[in-house]
């Protein structure tokens, strides 16, 4: 759990940026006070260590460390659909990462992408599209297996649960947005099937998603993503901004936020892990996170170099698009 001298240092920082920003020590210390105050009043305790235990560290077939399907395992099979999910199982998966979309008749579906184009043969963004329309399309269309899986369905939430349920998985929920829709949407998914309270957790990279479901359900085992420089950086590093000003006020910010997550918003929101992007992770970065009784997940490991390292030196977790073979990211 974090220790004291945590939160003295975090304080301190604070006290110190504040006295930067107000040039005042009253208005530091009224400022510092007041965060301490809302941190105190306002963040939620982690869920029980040994229910954030079985979800994140659940047995595996092998012995090893958790491994965990990337979208149900992209390079594998069509990404976000049933089969994928049938694919991971049979694969020797502990669980899958699966991204929650919504349907212009709000229906909870699985959709990593604001829009069909990229995964099925139809095109427009799923908002606009009602649950039948979705369902007419061919998620495994633009699939490099697309022969093997034939015409795969667009699941719906539920459809997937128990799909994952009756294979045992650990189910990753990725959630990008709308946190009042999604958090309602999952409780009454959380309520439906109890079970998934000790083989789910819900994740973000937005904090304001992870605290509405630990508003909306204080029981659910939650985590943050994070990649480091994300504000500035595309997934594969180039930058957002031509221009140079501008990239670096969000590299500014990326420092802010990279600090956020370490210090303050993981304990306000009071996740049980965090999923951070593989590039990151070292074994004294597993062992900060270890001393505050959050585990740390790695995303995404696509090379048997890179899973013998998190296999056998980090010990811990990690995501990946493939459990048959070397592979590309999927950003």
């Amino acid at each position: 759990m974090l220790q004291i001298g945590d939160e003295v240092v975090y304080f301190s920082a604070v006290f110190l940026l504040m006295m930067l920003g107000t040039r005042s020590p009253t208005g530091a210390s009224l400022l510092t006070a007041f965060l301490y105050v809302f941190m105190v009043m306002f963040r939620f305790p982690p869920v029980p260590a040994d229910q954030a235990g079985r979800v994140l560290r659940p047995r595996a077939p092998s012995g090893g460390v958790p491994v965990v399907a990337h979208r149900g395992g992209s390079h594998d099979a069509p990404e976000n659909t049933m089969a994928a999910i049938r694919e991971a199982s049979r694969n020797g998966a502990t669980g899958v990462e699966l991204d929650l979309s919504f349907t212009a008749d709000e229906v909870p579906v699985l959709m990593h992408d604001e829009t069909v184009d990229r995964t099925t043969n139809g095109s427009g963004p799923v908002s606009k599209l009602q649950l039948v329309q979705l369902k007419r399309l061919d998620a495994a269309a633009r699939h490099r297996l697309k022969d093997k899986f034939s015409i795969e369905k667009v699941p719906t939430l539920q459809e997937a649960v128990e799909e994952c349920i009756r294979h045992q998985l650990t189910i990753f929920f990725d959630v990008k947005d709308q946190p009042d829709k999604a958090a309602a949407v999952l409780h009454e998914m959380y309520k439906k099937f109890p079970v998934l309270y000790n083989s789910s957790v819900v994740c973000s990279f937005e904090p304001k998603v992870i605290y509405k479901m630990r508003q909306t359900d204080p029981n659910v085992v939650t985590a943050l993503i994070h990649r480091p420089w994300r504000l500035s950086r595309f997934g594969d590093g180039t930058a957002r901004s031509l221009s140079t000003s501008s990239q670096l006020w969000l590299g500014v910010l990326d420092v802010l936020l990279d600090w956020a997550h370490h210090h303050i918003l993981w304990k306000l929101c009071g996740v049980s892990a965090i999923l951070v992007q593989k590039d990151f992770i070292s074994l004294d970065y597993v062992q900060y996170w270890a001393e505050r009784g959050v585990e740390v997940v790695g995303w995404t490991v696509n090379t048997a170099v890179e899973k013998d390292y998190y296999q056998n030196m980090l010990k811990v977790g990690y995501i990946t698009d493939s459990l048959l073979e070397d592979c590309d990211p999927h950003y």
